[in-house]
């Protein structure tokens, strides 16, 4: 993955200046709906299961911008279900999208529906996920790698203030069809890897987790804790969810707050777990920066432009560079959580609940 992080402010840097598209030899154009079509905006989202971020946040921050910029917009979510995302993008397509933004469930699932996009005309936009082998003129996402780099270096950090010596370390990684996943554990690898090698840690059990299902990760993760008789000393979790998985399991075997566990998108379950001392960190997406990004560019190829980025990525199974928009992620610890919430990505009403209203005060959250 090319490297040269953007900061928050530099989503500004797609270029303001447009180009004429340009056609494939199919004849379809390839930057964008032709400027005799009625621009409209086709986004598919993955479903709701696997993290709250897509309804509770994404939704949200695209509508708003759609509505700002008067653009017609459909936005689904396709639950998890491979049938109903390309049915979904098959109706988008017939109603005359002009630009197509997805979310992919896997990148078979992706490739077809972007290769059918593309054959008709419609510009296409990957949103979070690459889809390896796929056919998208731009990619919109955070820097994936940096974001598992920074769990790896949480998880160090929080065995470290624990004072743990040769901890036992599990892998609960994200789902083998998310090329995210792979990205992410890439990225606690070159954190963790050198650890393992050197005997300063000891891997004891690497597994993903399916369709970044929950219920599935407390499963594995029953199986990790017995399999290693009870001895685990950090959770290497790719996403709260996960982490709440794991945290459960924990609770179960009173191991809860003795056992750091990571996660990532600053969730307001997975902020809760932080102040509550049984998460020991989470990864801070600016959903709202990346929504403006990938709006700013759905918009402007819906209307047949073509813009540049600055960036690309490389494809690796279909070995192309992909313009892209990259983002900069952030490390959230107990002493932290403010900014989340500061910077409105989730209220203070929906962490500071309940028991967590004293947890809040205590972290200077008012």
């Amino acid at each position: 993955m090319r490297k040269g992080f953007l900061t928050f402010a530099a989503v500004g840097l797609l270029a303001t200046g447009s180009m004429a598209a340009c056609g494939d030899d199919s004849g379809s154009t390839e930057a964008g709906g032709s400027s005799d079509k009625k621009p409209k905006i086709g986004v598919i989202l993955p479903d709701s299961k696997s993290s709250a971020r897509w309804e509770g946040a994404d939704r949200k921050f695209l509508e708003e911008a759609f509505k700002a910029a008067n653009v017609d917009y459909d936005i689904q979510n396709a639950q998890g279900d491979k049938n109903a995302f390309q049915t979904i993008a098959d109706q988008m397509i017939t109603n005359g999208v002009t630009a197509l933004m997805i979310v992919n469930l896997d990148s078979g699932t992706g490739k077809a529906v972007l290769d059918k996009a593309k054959s008709q005309g419609v510009a296409t936009i990957d949103y979070d996920r690459l889809t390896l082998g796929g056919s998208a003129q731009y990619y919109v996402s955070f820097d994936n790698e940096a974001v598992g780099k920074l769990q790896g270096e949480g998880l160090a950090k929080c065995l470290t203030d624990k004072g743990v010596k040769n901890p036992a370390i599990a892998y609960l990684n994200g789902s083998p069809t998310d090329n995210n996943a792979t990205l992410f554990k890439n990225g606690y690898d070159s954190v963790l890897k050198p650890k393992f090698d050197a005997k300063e840690y000891t891997q004891v059990a690497d597994d993903s987790v399916p369709d970044w299902d929950n219920a599935q990760a407390a499963t594995i993760f029953e199986q990790q804790l017995t399999k290693a008789g009870g001895k685990i000393d950090g959770v290497l979790a790719a996403n709260d969810g996960l982490g709440n998985a794991a945290i459960s399991v924990l609770k179960k075997n009173k191991l809860n707050g003795k056992v750091p566990v990571t996660g990532q998108d600053a969730t307001p379950q997975g902020l809760q777990n932080i102040l509550a001392g049984d998460q020991c960190m989470t990864v801070y997406k600016a959903i709202k920066e990346e929504a403006k990004a990938a709006s700013e560019l759905a918009i402007a190829v819906a209307k047949g432009e073509k813009k540049e980025t600055g960036q690309t990525v490389k494809d690796p199974e279909g070995g192309r560079d992909v313009a892209a928009v990259l983002l900069t992620p952030k490390a959230i610890y107990k002493e932290n959580v403010k900014d989340v919430i500061a910077d409105g990505f989730v209220t203070k009403d929906e962490v500071c609940t309940g028991a967590y209203a004293k947890l809040c005060a205590d972290a200077g959250i008012s």
